[in-house]
């Protein structure tokens, strides 16, 4: 049989003696780096979610008793976006997931991220040594992990900032704005030929102008208020109802244009009423379209605003195409109000047929 080597032993020794100080180094080390972790994800719906992960078995009595350490991460959290901080949100428990270990605490931030922001920082001025933070974009299937270091100096100079997508970022305000104004001129011309349609026939009923304005101003306040109340729930009837009703009021309007010739109080009374429709069909639209949850108030505003541009597009080219050249011919009823305000009655009593049955 051979021999061991005499060089064995020893080796066999200075193995021994490293594997004992790995073994006994190791909670050390786990202790250090698997106290915290953050995951920080960017939603496509302009928010961000950021995760603090604690293991429990890695947290000494005073850290753990209370929620020492839960108050120290939240306290100690700074959120920056552009190099700009942004005030914190309040944190939650996350409820267990039964996928996670036992022994597993999350706690959640989450806010809204600013409009045209390019770049995302993070920093945990609480004094919790080394942690990850791992960033990630609602979407897409990698990561980016950054190892970063917790105390009070880094809330000044924050980690590696991370560039964020463009699906994740929500417009600016004016871009909001912009967007908005669009999408509401555009849903008069050229999409909406039934809002066309009434405000013509409104024209139509007068040659002078104030008559005209009179009821546009009633009609742009009544649909504004049930815009308004109808985004915010207050209000609310099924389109199955509100879009035979819309068709209804443009053949009323027309038909009144063929049984009198001036503006009563009346017609301006209706003309509200109709507005209340009309608003809650333009609603309905808007509520397609989405309104961006961090500048609610500011695109249903530039929407209504649009809607208005669009009215006033149409009263002015009908004055300017009809009523400025013609109004004063002695013709101008028989050859333009009463065949216009007839092919207007027609179509508006087929679309509430339409609308109602089909």
């Amino acid at each position: 049989m051979r021999k061991p080597s005499p060089f064995l032993h020893p080796v066999l020794c200075v193995l021994a003696v490293l594997c004992v100080l790995v073994l006994f180094s190791a909670p050390a080390r786990a202790h250090e780096l698997g106290k915290v972790q953050m995951y920080t994800t960017f939603l496509k719906n302009g928010t961000y979610r950021i995760e603090m992960v604690m293991d429990d078995e890695h947290l000494t009595p005073a850290e753990s008793s209370g929620g020492r350490l839960l108050r120290q991460l939240v306290d100690g959290a700074a959120v920056l976006f552009d190099g700009r901080p942004v005030k914190v949100p309040a944190a939650r428990l996350a409820p267990p997931d039964p996928s996670d270990p036992p022994g597993r605490t999350t706690v959640v931030l989450s806010g809204a991220i600013p409009g045209g922001a390019h770049a995302f920082r993070f920093a945990e001025t609480a004094r919790i040594g080394s942690y990850p933070l791992v960033l990630k974009t609602e979407g897409s299937e990698s990561s980016v992990w950054q190892w970063q270091e917790g105390g009070p100096d880094q809330g000044k100079l924050p980690g590696t900032p991370f560039e964020l997508a463009k699906t994740v970022v929500p417009p600016t305000r004016w871009q909001v704005i912009q967007l908005y104004l669009a999408l509401g001129y555009s849903h008069i011309l050229p999409k909406g030929l039934d809002h066309i349609l009434f405000v013509v026939g409104i024209f139509l009923l007068s040659r002078k102008v104030k008559p005209v304005l009179a009821q546009v101003t009633a009609f742009t306040v009544a649909h504004t208020l049930t815009l308004a109340l109808t985004i915010y729930g207050v209000v609310s009837l099924p389109s199955s109802i509100v879009e035979p009703l819309i068709a209804l009021s443009i053949a009323y309007v027309a038909i009144e244009n063929l049984l009198t010739r001036e503006l009563k109080a009346r017609r301006i009374v209706l003309v509200f009423l109709f507005g209340l429709l009309h608003g809650m069909g333009f609603a309905g639209v808007l509520s397609q379209l989405g309104l961006p949850r961090s500048e609610f108030l500011p695109a249903l505003v530039s929407f209504n605003l649009g809607v208005e541009a669009g009215q006033l597009t149409v009263i002015a080219a009908a004055f300017l195409l009809v009523g400025l050249p013609f109004r004063h011919r002695s013709w101008y009823r028989g050859r333009v109000v009463v065949p216009i305000s007839c092919l207007i009655a027609a179509v508006g009593l087929f679309w509430s047929v339409q609308r109602a049955f089909f």
